[in-house]
């Protein structure tokens, strides 16, 4: 009983002298310091995590960024000659950066639409193309055609119906036509042929993203091209390819060495990445800097705790306290500190983690809601990084000071 008494006596003497000798202002600095160094570090983990996620998650995988169409770039020397061997199209299959690739079949002869409702008049010369079914991004019940059926399914472009609400219609004092309103619109195909036109119904069955032109199923196509083409085998000018990183370098130095081109847009990231790269390493070096130099910050602190309190150690030895009691203390004063300031640089993070999942939510770029289990690893390392600094250095002046 006295001797648990003698020890909360000798524990708050301590107490006392420790903060009397250390200053609160210097220990509120050394927090700070901590505090922001671990804010750098971890936020440079998380910032890591969110940029792996973003280029190589699922979701971002099966985004339409990953579906380049790519064709030859058309120059004076290759004007009508401008398209894909198969010796070419099978080199491209063989690169790294290529999934799945897919040929877009165009048709071999000449097509006009035209509007069969009195209240939107119109004619145009068309021309379609083909793609199979799985680099499609519109999915309908409707798309399929055989040689029975009514009429010939159509996917348009969605900059096609723009370019006609925000362009020509209102040069041509015609109505504006909505998604819905489109796919209701009966139109006549004709197809020229030697002996003559021949006629068709089509309907619009969706609109897509994916592939600037208009689409037709590969089974009428094939159809089509054999019943009224006007060239035989020729070969095909585009291809689509799924790609697991659209921006990757390989590509565009492919393309570029190959004389492709594709949608300059989906490949642009590939100009920032050295940028968000290099803002990444920034973070890390800034970061671990400042954790070094908060270590040595909590190194020499503890060191002028134990300096200035020298003459009350070595008195609490002569009167009985073992070296081993006033090192356990120090543990005491300076762990809670580094635990509640790793805590509360976690909950910072998690906020800004979550405002940032739902600024890019409504981009349509997804990270995770919570923070990456990366961070919470490089918390804990961190947390006993500096239990073993501040160990070695409170058992190694607590010695000579004793």
């Amino acid at each position: 009983m006295i001797a648990g008494i003698l020890i909360i006596m000798l524990n708050l003497l301590l107490k006392k002298l420790i903060r009397t000798a250390s200053g609160r202002s210097r220990n509120t600095m050394a927090i700070i310091g901590l505090f922001i160094a671990m804010l750098l570090i971890l936020a440079a983990v998380q910032i890591q995590s969110n940029y792996q996620q973003i280029l190589y998650s699922k979701t971002s995988q099966d985004s339409i960024a990953d579906f380049l169409v790519i064709n030859k770039i058309v120059t004076d020397k290759n004007i009508g000659e401008a398209t894909l061997t198969d010796a070419e199209i099978n080199d491209l299959k063989q690169q790294a950066f290529v999934e799945k690739i897919g040929t877009l079949t165009p048709s071999r002869f000449r097509v006009g639409v035209q509007s069969i409702s009195k209240r939107i008049p119109f004619y145009t010369d068309f021309f379609f193309e083909s793609v199979p079914n799985e680099f499609l991004d519109v999915t309908s019940p409707d798309w399929q055609w055989n040689e029975t059926s009514n009429y010939i399914p159509m996917i348009l472009p969605n900059m096609f119906l723009d370019m006609y609400n925000f362009g020509f219609a209102q040069s041509q004092h015609l109505p504006q036509l909505s998604q819905d309103l489109v796919k209701n619109l009966p139109v006549q195909i004709d197809i020229q042929t030697s002996t003559g036109t021949v006629n068709y119904y089509g309907k619009v069955v969706g609109f897509s993203d994916r592939i600037s032109s208009v689409l037709v199923p590969q089974p009428f196509m094939d159809w089509a091209n054999k019943k009224f083409g006007t060239e035989v085998n020729q070969q095909p000018s585009r291809v689509i390819i799924q790609t697991n990183d659209a921006a990757d370098p390989q590509l565009t130095d492919y393309l570029s060495k190959h004389n492709l081109s594709t949608n300059a847009e989906k490949t642009r990231f590939e100009k920032y990445r050295g940028i968000i790269n290099a803002v990444v390493i920034i973070s890390w070096v800034t970061g671990g800097l400042m954790f070094l130099f908060a270590l040595l910050i909590f190194t020499l602190f503890i060191q002028l705790t134990i300096a200035s309190a020298k003459e009350e150690i070595v008195l609490l030895v002569a009167l009985g306290a073992a070296p081993k009691q006033l090192q356990t203390f120090l543990r005491k004063q300076f762990l809670p500190a580094n635990i509640i300031t790793i805590i509360l640089t976690l909950l910072i993070i998690a906020v800004l983690q979550y405002i940032l999942y739902k600024t890019l939510a409504a981009q349509h770029i997804f990270v995770d809601e919570y923070i990456s289990y990366y961070t919470f690893i490089a918390a804990i390392v961190i947390l006993l990084l500096l239990m073993f600094v501040n160990n070695n250095s409170i058992k190694k002046y607590i010695q000579y000071n004793s």
